[in-house]
């Protein structure tokens, strides 16, 4: 009987689409990401320009899988992003795609030697900053001959923040790159030559989607602003949502008010350490703290929950800005609304004037009280992913030896060293005297509160 090799790829092709359609809780991919797919697959040099949130790493990621060679042993594709944070997301998006293919995330504020533990044995993905791509190329004596695939995802943002030399460095040393798919969420992003694109087809997503983005000003009397930003987020009542400031001094000053004011929130900008900002995105997600106050770090590429408002404490300085922080919200076709806090006696900038923003009067709104109790924590475990260790299993081990209610489980993040779980407010501490130095799996954790 004969056997028909490309049925055989096909039907294991839609196993596999079925089974990350699952994995993510969709039905269907959505017109930008049936497009971006058909677009990847016939070889061409893409550039797909798309708003934040609508899916651009499952875009790429699903045709550029299907590319993939079982029996090689080195790097097939690089993807180039210009955070940590996204470097993290997207080696977690592939890892929950469950391809079977090894991939590692390498970037700065994380150990070196970690790097070499993981690239020992050669990963097909690699993903990474352009600065510690550069410094492993640099280091470590790795075939790049295998790598057919390069990406460039927010192109723009690492170009922006001063990763060409690395960039070019990096294009540079690999030979035989067959394509080359770039992402952005802006429409005016220059490619450098360096680049290499060859005829490549550009998907302009920009304009599509239903969501709607409300934008409104609150004028404050005080140039001082602090007093009305407490006012208007008590208008705005316990909804999950981003406080933009442009400098970290003026957001740590912000961030003292709030806390004198019993504002639950967390920050997160370029200044802390690498596990604070993760902490604090974590915690963001899983509800812990409704409010995140943050620098334009956060305007995009970052893995968080769908939020409900902006609040610009600060405008930007340019309209690109603007318009990457509101991307946070009325995303994926549900609508949003962006708050600028004004103060009376400054002019608006152009690029607001001819948004022709709702003025909202808060002195004659109702206001919520901002106290409202915490309805989670977060606890920390010593343990993740490299010591074999699944969400079922952290689960398990709360459920029946912690003795608690599904309900009362909340969001659980597997990392390669540790997992973060979000549990109800009201059993946290009873969870952690119940389990902690117990065993997962073949290793003993500790747990804690963070």
């Amino acid at each position: 009987m004969s056997i028909n090799i490309q049925e055989q790829k096909e039907t294991s092709g839609d196993m596999l689409i079925e089974s990350i359609f699952k994995k993510f809780e969709i039905t269907a991919l959505n017109p930008m990401q049936e497009k971006a797919g058909e677009t990847i697959r016939e070889k061409s040099d893409v550039v797909l320009l798309s708003p934040t949130g609508t899916g651009k790493t499952l875009a790429f990621l699903l045709p550029l899988i299907e590319t993939l060679d079982q029996n090689c042993e080195d790097m097939q594709i690089l993807i180039l992003v210009p955070s940590r944070e996204l470097a993290q997301q997207t080696e977690q998006v592939i890892r929950k795609m469950g391809s079977g293919f090894k991939v590692n995330a390498v970037y700065g504020g994380r150990s070196g030697a970690l790097d070499k533990i993981d690239l020992k044995h050669r990963p097909a993905i690699l993903v990474g900053t352009p600065g510690r791509i550069a410094d492993r190329f640099r280091r470590d004596a790795f075939s790049l001959e295998s790598i057919k695939t390069l990406v460039l995802d927010e192109f723009d943002k690492s170009l922006e923040i001063g990763f060409e030399k690395e960039m070019a460095e990096i294009i540079e040393a690999l030979p035989h790159v067959q394509q080359r798919v770039l992402t952005s969420a802006t429409r005016d992003a220059k490619i450098p030559d360096f680049v290499g694109l060859k005829k490549p087809v550009f998907l302009n997503y920009l304009q599509e989607g239903d969501s709607q983005l409300t934008i409104k000003t609150v004028l404050s009397p005080e140039k001082d602003k602090l007093e009305t930003l407490v006012k208007a987020l008590a208008f705005i009542g316990d909804q999950p949502g981003i406080i933009f400031c442009n400098f970290k001094d003026a957001l740590e000053r912000v961030s003292e008010f709030l806390d004198e004011n019993e504002i639950h929130h967390d920050c997160f900008h370029g200044g802390m350490e690498q596990i604070d900002r993760e902490r604090a995105l974590v915690k963001f997600r899983n509800g812990t703290n409704q409010l995140l106050l943050a620098t334009d770090l956060a305007a995009r590429g970052l893995d968080i929950p769908e939020i409900k408002f902006i609040l610009h404490y600060h405008l930007p300085l340019r309209n690109k800005e603007f318009t990457h922080r509101n991307g946070r919200t009325a995303r994926m076709n549900r609508d949003g609304v962006a708050y600028i806090l004004h103060w009376e006696g400054e002019d608006l900038p152009d690029f607001i004037q001819e948004i022709a923003p709702e003025h909202l009067n808060i002195e004659d709104q109702q206001q919520t009280p901002l106290h409202s109790p915490e309805k989670w924590k977060t606890l920390y475990i010593t343990g993740g992913r490299r010591d074999k260790i699944s969400k079922g299993d952290v689960a398990g081990l709360f459920l029946k030896q912690g003795q608690i209610q599904k309900e009362q489980l909340g969001v659980i993040e597997l990392k390669q060293n540790c997992t973060y779980v979000g549990v109800h407010t009201d059993i946290a501490n009873k969870l952690v005297e119940k389990t902690n130095n117990t065993k997962l799996k073949k290793k003993k954790v500790r747990i804690s509160l963070i």
